[in-house]
């Protein structure tokens, strides 16, 4: 494929291809190495041939001289080439790391399998291998040719033996390519899948072993374990025998090349310097196949990981976002919003159509699996599959940039996760740290008092995922993140599913001061918290009813739908009193 065919087809490709120069000058340099690698070799010939004949002090000082020499500016050009290849591959990953992390992480959203960690890995595997020795035989092995050639100067059968084990050599490089890569590949899948397993399911550890359930996971790891282990034993085995066989044909070219030699010694074909030349000569010919065979394992996981960042990179190419000269106010506009997944026939979401202004609170309820929380993932923008319009101040919220969005979006997930670090840092969105919001965030969710109880208040850190935190606190710190700095757009999905009462208070005291200030609103809750301007119940992913909730109390009167259920309690309301709408999640 032609540079210019590379370089219009992949985006990783051409950034590599922007170090060309940089792989030009070392390969500058492996000229000059693998150039003076001969000095050795010549000074083997002089010492044989002319030294030790004429046994002139002077003529060995001499050459030994220009030797050393030569063999400094040798080691010169060795260190420079690997120096040079070691920044190029630091500014590889400078370059290319934050946009394989969006990429990565834009397939994570997508919940199209993306792994910031494991395309990160990718990155470090390529840049490794750029680096390191194996790299190396792709410069060295365009010399080989000239080693042969002297071989061939020398005598013409010492080049045709070089050249039979060159070609078996190559022949087994091949063939490690052809049959080596699935393998490795197998083993590599096999080994992250057993790990993500592991890694998942031990979060919930004091769940596991209370209810007697780590012997059903360590069946279920042991299994994915053991497939790993047959892949890489399978992986290994192949590696270890072409290592073998490596080893094997060098051994024995350095025997029957040294051989050769002797009888054509005593022949009187060749000197005994040249044969001790040819010997030495050989090993370097071979030297970069032999490094190939060996490093052969490296290419393919360089290799493998270069295609999967190809497609990861082709699959989420980089957006360009008009920058916003206003913040957004938080009106938010649906039209025949359809929200779908991928293995589902039937849409999550099916017509939606609404709009919420500023300073307004909307309710949403509906019973389990009506598309509640997909709803809220599609009105952020963090919903992959959706078709229709969803316009955040009249422009389609996947259009702005989401750094310069999200601090005017505060959003409270379902499933509540914090992130390893302190109360303040998570308050903060691990953004810079503004005291101020920060207590004003906690003050509104109920929390100042309580973080002040701890012996390093706002520094306590709340550990892995908020594991040394209650859930109703970690609820609490959740949602003094969504209220951090006054968000236009505020989305909150059972806010009150771990609070107490008085965490149950602050929060509808929150609500109502976010109303209050003009923001936009959104609640999804079993109940009311407070009375909302707007109250939108799903069934079934579609919006049955729209309206405020004395609206859809009268229209539900009659009609009883099942969507709608008598609030519980130990006691039926009286004759005549309305009852309180509750859906079920």
């Amino acid at each position: 494929m032609k540079p210019a065919d590379f370089t219009a087809r992949s985006e990783l490709g051409t950034t590599l291809w922007a170090f060309r120069r940089e792989f030009l000058v070392v390969g500058v340099f492996s000229m000059v190495s693998n150039l003076l690698l001969l000095a050795p070799t010549i000074y083997l010939l002089q010492v044989y041939d002319r030294v030790l004949v004429s046994r002139s002090e002077l003529t060995l000082l001499a050459v030994s001289l220009v030797t050393l020499f030569l063999i400094a500016v040798l080691a010169f050009a060795e260190w420079s080439r690997s120096r040079l290849l070691v920044r190029t591959g630091m500014r590889l990953d400078q370059q290319l790391g934050t946009r394989v992390f969006g990429a990565s992480f834009e397939a994570s959203l997508s919940q199209a399998g993306g792994n910031p960690a494991r395309a990160l890995r990718d990155m470090t595997e390529i840049r490794q291998f750029l680096t390191g020795h194996g790299v190396f035989a792709f410069f060295d092995a365009p010399w080989t040719p000239i080693y042969l050639a002297v071989l061939f100067f020398l005598h013409p059968w010492l080049g045709l033996l070089a050249l039979g084990f060159m070609v078996i050599q190559a022949a087994l490089a091949w063939f490690g390519q052809r049959h080596s890569l699935a393998p490795n590949e197998a083993a590599a899948q096999a080994l992250s899948e057993a790990q993500s397993f592991l890694q998942s399911k031990l979060r919930n550890a004091e769940l596991l072993e209370s209810m007697g359930m780590v012997g059903h996971l360590r069946q279920r790891w042991q299994a994915r374990h053991a497939a790993y282990l047959a892949r890489q034993a399978r992986a290994q085995g192949l590696t270890h025998r072409l290592v073998a066989w490596s080893k094997l044909l060098r051994y024995s070219q350095q025997s029957l090349v040294l051989g050769a030699g002797a009888l054509l010694v005593i022949d009187g074909q060749l000197s005994p310097g040249g044969m001790i030349a040819a010997n030495v000569l050989t090993l370097r010919a071979l030297a970069p196949i032999d490094l190939l065979v060996g490093s052969w394992r490296g290419f393919a996981g360089a290799h493998a990981a270069y295609q999967r960042l190809e497609a990861l990179l082709a699959a989420h190419p980089e957006r360009g976002f008009e920058p916003s000269l206003q913040e957004p106010t938080g009106a938010l506009t649906l039209r025949d919003v359809v929200a779908s997944a991928a293995g589902r026939a039937k849409p999550i979401l099916d017509g939606l159509s609404f709009a919420a202004e500023p300073g307004t609170l909307t309710m949403v309820m509906g019973p389990s699996g009506s598309g509640k929380s997909t709803l809220a993932r599609v009105m952020l923008g963090i919903w992959p599959d959706v078709t229709g319009e969803v316009l955040l101040d009249g422009r389609p919220v996947t259009e702005w940039d989401r750094t310069t969005l999200g601090p005017h979006l505060g959003y409270l997930p379902q499933d509540i996760e914090l992130m390893e670090g302190t109360i303040g840092e998570n308050i903060a969105r691990f953004g810079e740290l503004d005291s101020a919001k920060v207590i004003a965030a906690a003050r509104s969710a109920g929390l100042h008092e309580m973080i002040l109880r701890f012996p390093k208040g706002y520094d306590t850190p709340v550990g892995e995922a908020g594991n040394l935190l209650s859930g109703g606190l970690r609820q609490r710190v959740a949602l003094a993140r969504a209220l951090y700095g006054e968000p236009a757009l505020v989305v909150l999905d059972e806010p009150n599913a771990n609070l107490d009462d008085a965490g149950e208070a602050a929060l509808q005291k929150a609500l109502q001061e976010l109303k209050a200030k003009g923001r936009t609103v959104f609640v999804i809750a079993h109940r009311p918290l407070l009375k909302p301007d707007r109250l939108l119940l799903l069934h079934e992913g579609r919006l049955v009813a729209d309206g405020t909730p004395e609206t859809i109390r009268a229209m539900a009167r009659p009609a009883r739908p099942l969507t709608v259920q008598t609030a519980p309690g130990p006691h039926p309301p009286a004759p005549g009193q309305p009852a309180s709408p509750a859906l079920e999640m």
